[in-house]
């Protein structure tokens, strides 16, 4: 640990006893990550490694250290990362794209310009059902994309690659 973590604030929220009687923290923890300070840090406490967390948490800029307790449970301290990755920008909606299907297409836009990029993205959508998701790449931001997708009853998630190379987005089709 450095000198700036063992600084750092710490909330710590104990999902133990929502597991043992049988029910789901996801809830819980996302609004406790929602209420952190832009330098704060959650230690989270659970009956098992939550795996699946590691990777909700890395994309909105947190890096993980956990360990199990001898009595069996866990502890996971999620600190800001260095270089966080960039914001994540969401769709009313959205908040729990995490939780999203798996992307049944992906588009790769990032050789076409902005028009042809939106007209092939559209016509795919076209083509999908309420609640399917699509992956996109984009070379950049594609600035009015996120209105056009909200006016048509889409959810989106988007944000810029570990790199800042392309643009990425998440769309769940609406309707359902």
């Amino acid at each position: 640990m450095t000198a700036s973590q063992s600084d750092m604030a710490v909330k710590t929220v104990d999902v133990r006893p929502i597991l043992r009687d049988g029910g789901e923290p996801f809830q819980v923890i996302m609004e406790a990550v929602r209420a952190l300070a832009p330098s704060e840090a959650l230690r989270l406490l659970t009956t098992f490694q939550p795996t699946p967390l590691f990777k909700v948490m890395a994309t909105r800029g947190f890096s993980h250290a956990a360990f199990q307790t001898d009595e069996g449970d866990w502890v996971v301290l999620f600190t800001p990362s260095a270089k966080a990755s960039s914001n994540v920008s969401l769709s009313v909606g959205a908040e729990e794209a995490a939780g999203w299907p798996e992307p049944l297409w992906r588009l790769d836009l990032t050789g076409f310009d902005a028009p042809d990029a939106l007209a092939r993205l559209l016509s795919r959508l076209d083509l999908m059902d309420p609640g399917e998701v699509l992956f996109a790449l984009f070379a950049r931001e594609p600035v009015l994309l996120p209105t056009e997708l909200s006016r048509l009853g889409h959810q989106w998630a988007g944000n810029e690659d570990g790199e800042g190379k392309a643009y990425r987005m998440l769309i769940r089709v609406g309707g359902d």
